[in-house]
């Protein structure tokens, strides 16, 4: 089976959760506050927040290494990611996702086959974006030929029309994401608002999901990727989304660096649940 029908199938659920441990800076970053044990202690404990409280994923992420290397970490990002990822995903028991900041899919699905994760984020993967890391090319060709060599299952999870870039040309992003399936072989892909915490525009998801479905690719899932809480995960499930990715809205008081939640994290899946129940959107 390919990782592309297969992706999904990967939840225990055909709407998924998914939630996000924002590690803090890491050794080498200008934020790293010179405790690796806490940098750990916060991605473990976040990471069983969100398992206690019912995600059915979650992705581990460089958040804290602002200013971003553009598409190439230092090994030292690398070995630090490796390490943490292995002990969360010894950690909790739902699938996984590594996404190495800014746009370092190398890195990623490296990390990701040597932990067994099961996915890895792909900020840009095909294409062109203007970034506050500069411009920023997508990767794809190298992408796929890696996960081959690495003989590994690890699905390639990426976004359209990412947040906190601007596309370069004036591709809509339901052509944007039909590209990012047909020619870069994506196993799924995600839509976002403008960044972080933003809410993602509605039209936007439907545009994605329709285009997708009109030409085939019905089976490779579009999940909203920012702004999605527990006012809105209806809404963006109802929109034609497979899943959601949730970040912000998990952590105390709504900030993106505190930590996991617990009460948000329960009220969300909750809400998500009972929106799931029904028939998803033709």
């Amino acid at each position: 089976m390919s990782t592309r029908t297969a992706l999904l199938e990967r939840f225990d659920t055909d709407r998924p959760v998914v939630g996000m441990v924002h590690l803090r800076a890491l050794p080498g970053a200008p934020g790293f506050g010179g405790d690796r044990d806490a940098v750990r202690a916060r991605a473990l404990e976040d990471a069983r927040r969100l398992a206690d409280g019912g995600v059915d994923g979650i992705i581990l992420e460089n958040f804290g290494d602002a200013p971003f290397y553009p598409d190439d970490v230092p090994k030292h990002v690398v070995a630090e990611m490796t390490a943490l990822a292995t002990d969360l995903t010894d950690a909790v028991n739902v699938p996984v996702g590594i996404n190495v900041l800014r746009n370092d899919a190398e890195a990623a699905l490296s990390i990701a086959a040597a932990v067994n994760a099961a996915f890895v984020r792909v900020n840009v993967h095909i294409g062109t974006a203007a970034t506050d890391q500069g411009v920023l090319e997508g990767r794809a060709h190298e992408t796929l030929r890696l996960r081959d060599r690495l003989a590994t299952d690890v699905a390639i999870l990426a976004d359209v029309h990412v947040k906190h870039a601007t596309p370069v040309g004036e591709q809509t992003i339901d052509r944007a994401a039909l590209e990012t399936v047909e020619r870069g072989r994506a196993d799924g892909v995600i839509v976002s608002g403008p960044g972080t915490s933003v809410e993602t525009p509605l039209a936007d998801v439907e545009s994605v999901a329709d285009a997708l479905a009109a030409h085939g690719h019905d089976r490779v899932p579009v999940f909203v990727g920012s702004g999605v809480t527990t006012e809105t995960v209806d809404d963006c499930l109802e929109a034609g989304a497979n899943g959601v990715i949730v970040g912000t809205a998990l952590k105390e008081g709504g900030e993106t660096t505190a930590p996991v939640a617990s009460e948000r994290v329960a009220d969300l899946v909750a809400t998500a649940r009972a929106a799931g129940s029904g028939s998803p959107r033709d």
